[in-house]
């Protein structure tokens, strides 16, 4: 598998500049670059990525996309006067035109096509572009907000081209909606699109019927073209994870795309005053780790929005610290998404149902009266004016992101594993692989002399407790231990954690359980995957999810991955993760690394994983994974069957007013 990060600038990029007053245009300035490499520098992260150099990209490549009428046109702009200048920018919506608009935008179309070029050739796994003018509005015969060659679609027609490349998902996570994507790959089954966007019922910008979440695409590309509208402000952190567990993910694992790009448009983050929403940088860093586990890790992220400086800069550094492996930050805020967000998941899994074989069995239909509607019609006196609420809000906005920078320092990177196992596996660790050995086992057995067990008389077992320690000091990451009794070498582990005094630890275990933990005081919730019917209740803590044998294919199980146990852990956002894997365990190696890797988005990564010794053909696959070096492979998409897609359903029912990020429909306000 490729490893490193491209990144790629080019300072040529901060030339393109509005040279008259235009207070539309205003807030596209060459700051919004070089504040994101400044920040970069600040992180020490510039040296950690491959630099990969600019190039321009041909007429040939532009008019993939362009027609050549609307390329003469930009290209005329260069030997124009002010005037000439402010004219032509008048023919098009919310753009401006300078002298080295042309080349500065052929800079940025040609450094996204280099970093496809490094990413499909397997010089880097992944990376991110920093570019502009930004791209996604742009359409064939016309600039559009801010956009003058559309980037990231050139990138698509480009790697469908050199590469024969059948299925590339864009995903644009910019708060407008890019609209020039949409129009360019709207009757197109190889490209998949999806874009969320601030809408509030077509009353903000671009303000188009075709930005709802009913325009599925045409004619071919029907089910192609994913649009979750925000039908209000304030969007944060829940919303935004919420419905890539709920729409995204379910169907690009399903989509299967063999190259990922992000129109990456951080205007969508907090105190930016263009989408006024409310996720934090650190989100961006689990929307990225989501994106790492699809095309082989193909992925690469282009700039788009974003004019907030101090919060783009934090959300793209956040982003190239995930791109890197670098543990994942604690997501602040509670964990639950907004009405008006439900009811645009809601309405979205129902438009696209009769397309997509995950969503097969859905038995919803659109909703017509959303709570957000009435707010259309009346008006309200704000409480404050407009520039009272801006100063506390900017003030609220720096407050955040001092505290944000804070955390940021106190995580330890990059990845570090740590592993208890016998000598005859010893063979399968790569050299950069921690291995505990002369543990001093003296303060560890005062420790745990409250223990009745034998396992504490083997020594593997002692340093599993000590790597343990490690990981909730932050001195390792994460670890990995094999045992001949998995139930009890749990059992240890979590005596040792709450004599540690760690407050919530997530366990998956997968298998059979023989065991009882206690799990009323909510210091750890345990969801059990099994193949064995169980007679046992489902409580808050205590989670039973009985998977068929026959449907443990990887591509069946992500459905119980996104609608159920990613969505119980983000809700509890555990502060550490245990994965087990006992006896009798049902799941293909594939579903069992995939588990693994979509929890390190938990817990600032701090993932220790037990493993029962019947089972150690699966080690060397989860420590690759657990050093960020192995990205499972899914195979053809089964979905899951209809009994199985019930029992989730009835789960999340009876779960999801505990665990609110189980939501995916509209509740009303009493259920709330």
């Amino acid at each position: 598998m490729a490893s490193g990060t491209a990144l790629i600038y080019d300072d040529e990029m901060r030339n393109h500049k509005l040279i008259w007053d235009d207070p539309i245009c205003e807030i596209e300035v060459p700051e919004r670059l070089c504040s994101c490499y400044e920040q970069l520098q600040g992180y020490n992260l510039i040296e950690r990525c491959t630099s990969v150099p600019v190039r321009e990209a041909t007429e040939d490549e532009i008019m993939l996309v362009h027609s050549s009428d609307y390329l003469e046109i930009v290209k005329s702009t260069e030997k124009m006067k002010q005037e000439e200048l402010r004219k032509i920018s008048a023919d098009f919506d919310a753009v401006y035109f300078h002298p080295t608009t042309y080349l500065c935008a052929k800079l940025a179309a040609g450094a996204t096509l280099e970093l496809v070029d490094a990413v499909m050739l397997g010089r880097t796994r992944n990376g991110m572009a920093l570019v502009r003018p930004p791209g996604h509005h742009s359409q064939r015969n016309a600039a559009n907000g801010f956009c003058i060659f559309n980037n990231v679609a050139i990138a698509a027609k480009y790697a469908q081209k050199k590469y024969g490349l059948e299925r590339i998902l864009i995903v644009d996570w910019d708060v407008h909606h890019g609209q020039g994507i949409q129009y360019i790959f709207d009757e197109d089954p190889s490209v998949l699109y999806f874009s969320w966007h601030r809408f509030e019922h077509q009353q903000f910008w671009p303000s188009l019927k075709e930005s709802d979440y009913d325009a599925v695409g045409q004619g071919k590309g029907k089910g192609f073209n994913i649009n979750v509208p925000w039908n209000k402000v304030g969007m944060g952190n829940a919303d935004y994870v919420a419905v890539f567990l709920h729409v995204l993910l379910p169907l690009v694992f399903e989509f299967d795309p063999e190259l990922v790009l992000v129109s990456a448009g951080f205007d969508s983050g907090i105190g930016d005053p263009e989408g006024q929403m409310c996720a934090t940088p650190e989100c961006f860093a689990h929307l990225t780790h989501f994106l790492m586990h699809l095309a082989k890790g193909k992925l690469c992220l282009v700039l788009e929005g974003g004019y907030h400086l101090r919060s783009l800069s934090e959300s793209v550094c956040m982003t190239i610290k995930t791109l890197l492996g670098d543990p994942l930050p604690r997501l602040s805020g509670e964990m639950a998404p907004c009405l008006s967000a439900l009811e645009s998941i809601h309405n979205v899994r129902a438009a696209h149902k009769t397309y997509w074989k995950c969503l097969l069995h859905e038995g919803t239909t659109p909703l017509q009266d959303l709570s957000t509607r009435s707010h259309l019609t009346g008006k309200v006196e704000p409480a404050q004016t407009p520039q009272e609420a801006k100063k506390d809000e900017v003030i609220e906005t720096d407050r955040f992101l001092d505290q944000h920078m804070k955390n940021i320092a106190s995580l330890k990177s990059p990845f570090r594993i740590a592993v208890a196992l016998d000598e005859s596996d010893s063979h399968l660790l790569p050299p950069s692989v921690q291995i505990e050995k002369g543990t001093d086992a003296k303060e560890l057995r005062t420790t745990s002399s409250v223990f009745d067990s034998k396992l504490l008389k083997e020594e593997k077992v002692l340093k599993m407790l000590a790597f343990l320690e490690k990981i909730i000091k932050k001195e390792v990451t994460s670890g990995l231990a094999t045992s001949p009794v998995v139930s009890e070498s749990l059992a240890i582990v979590l005596k040792h954690c709450s004599s540690l005094k760690v407050q919530k630890v997530l366990c998956v275990f997968v298998g059979d359980m023989d065991m009882k933990i206690d799990l009323e005081d909510g210091k750890v919730l345990l969801i059990n995957i099994s193949a064995k019917q169980l007679e046992r209740s489902n409580t808050k803590y205590n989670i039973f999810l009985h998977w068929k044998e026959k449907d443990l294919e990887t591509t069946t199980f992500i459905s119980a991955l996104t609608g159920l146990i990613l969505p119980v852990a983000y809700s509890y956002q555990p502060d550490l993760t245990v994965v087990i894997i006992g006896q009798n365990q049902s799941l293909s190696q594939n579903g069992i690394s995939l588990l693994i890797s979509l929890l390190q988005g938990l817990a600032q990564s701090q993932v220790l994983v037990l493993i029962q010794e019947s089972e150690s053909k699966l080690l060397q696959d989860v420590i690759k994974l657990l050093m960020g070096d192995f990205t499972p492979f899914l195979g053809n998409y089964t979905p899951a069957s209809k009994e199985n897609v019930q029992m989730l359903t009835e789960l999340r029912q009876q779960l999801q007013q505990e665990w609110k990020m189980l939501q995916c429909s509209e509740v009303s306000s009493a259920e709330k």
